[in-house]
């Protein structure tokens, strides 16, 4: 289905996929495809996005803090020695998507992600080094135009999925690369399609 952007009550136009809901739009105007390079906050994304196969974003979103507290803010370093009395605990914590391939998965990915940052070139570097450093630019009018996937994407996928890395399929990964602005997806009627590359990410406080 083509969906073109809609104009919202406050005079902005916008990627329709938000809709009118506060917490989307608001995740939508100052986070999606704002390029992030921190490494840790990366890792968040990419295990996020790994959890949605097969839900909506907007599920995960609503769940966002609930993950965070129940995977100690994502901390690779403490999520790599998470054991079988965790994993437990995370498969009855009704916050969060209670999928133990999943919660393997991004174990797996944790002790991939402490091996690149200490042996290799480092998590973010390794991701911008495939777009030259800078976020591509697309200029799609409507929603049928983006692509699920596209062979960069599966070149990512192929390198990281060679790591170790788990729930990082061509598809998975392109929306990671839209999320964190290594592609500027925003529609080209958007009014963060200008805007969203030159938007620097505020750090996040982590949770207590």
């Amino acid at each position: 289905m083509s969906r073109a952007p809609r104009l919202h009550a406050d005079g902005k136009t916008r990627c329709p996929w938000p809709g009118e809901d506060p917490l989307y739009v608001a995740y939508h105007d100052t986070e999606w495809g704002v390029p992030e390079y921190d490494d840790r906050a990366l890792y968040e994304k990419l295990i996020l996005d790994g959890f949605q196969a097969g839900l909506s974003w907007i599920t995960i979103l609503r769940k966002r803090d609930n993950f965070r507290k129940a995977f100690d803010d994502f901390q690779p370093e403490k999520i790599a020695r998470y054991n079988e009395k965790k994993v437990h605990a995370l498969m009855n914590d009704a916050g969060i998507v209670r999928n133990k391939a999943k919660i393997d998965g991004a174990i797996s990915s944790a002790k991939s992600y402490l091996d690149i940052m200490e042996k290799g070139p480092g998590f973010s570097k390794l991701l911008w080094d495939f777009m030259d450093g800078r976020p591509k630019v697309n200029h799609f009018k409507t929603t049928a135009s983006v692509p699920a996937s596209t062979p960069l994407s599966m070149q990512i996928s192929k390198e990281l999925s060679s790591r170790g890395f788990k729930f990082v399929g061509p598809t998975i990964v392109y929306a990671f690369m839209e999320a964190t602005g290594m592609v500027n997806d925003h529609l080209v009627d958007c009014h963060c399609h200008a805007s969203c590359g030159k938007t620097q990410r505020k750090p996040r406080l982590k949770s207590k």
